[in-house]
């Protein structure tokens, strides 16, 4: 939210809440109705009052159209929750989230040692990638071996596909999965 835009919401609650604790007030009798009247009529006739009024109130007319009619909020802008904007000179790409964490699983079930894969992609404002994988190894694995491996796979993969830089793969070891033989019954 913009400073214009939370500069106009205090100011419309204020006069709200003002208006609201007035018309309590007279409600409750608390404040004679021609006393407040006159405070109007004051407003309205005297000539400093007048003028500093009518200034006021042309610019919370102006404030309330800007607030009605023109949305700050870009269409164009998009949030990291979203995923990754890239633009070149024909136009724009964005490359969600489960776009990236779909590649990253590709990349993991391509190798026999390792199965049964989670991922999870963070994206930060600068579009710095930290990618999270979690899985289950076989027990012949060698899992210094594949980490590595996994790591550097999954960067160039990301790197080639979308060229894009990821900043961190982390990955975690679950548990070590047992392979499951077929049983032949003779």
């Amino acid at each position: 939210m913009k400073f214009l835009d939370k500069f106009n919401l205090v100011i419309f609650s204020i006069i709200i809440l003002i208006l609201s604790l007035v018309m309590c007030i007279l409600s409750f009798g608390w404040l004679d109705i021609n006393v407040a009247m006159e405070g109007v009529e004051f407003l309205i006739t005297d000539t400093i009052a007048r003028g500093i009024t009518l200034g006021v109130s042309i610019i919370l007319i102006l404030l309330a159209m800007k607030s009605i009619f023109f949305n700050s909020f870009s269409k164009d802008k998009v949030s990291s929750k979203d995923g990754i904007l890239l633009e070149n000179d024909s136009g724009k790409l964005l490359v969600s989230r489960d776009t990236i964490e779909s590649l990253t699983n590709a990349v993991v079930k391509s190798f026999d040692s390792a199965e049964n894969v989670m991922t999870k992609v963070e994206v930060d404002e600068e579009n710095h990638v930290k990618i999270y994988i979690t899985l289950y190894v076989y027990p012949d694995a060698v899992i210094k071996e594949l980490s590595n491996k996994l790591q550097a796979n999954v960067k160039d993969t990301i790197k080639k596909s979308l060229d894009l830089e990821v900043t961190e793969v982390n990955i975690r070891i679950k548990n070590i999965s047992v392979k499951k033989e077929p049983n032949i019954k003779e």
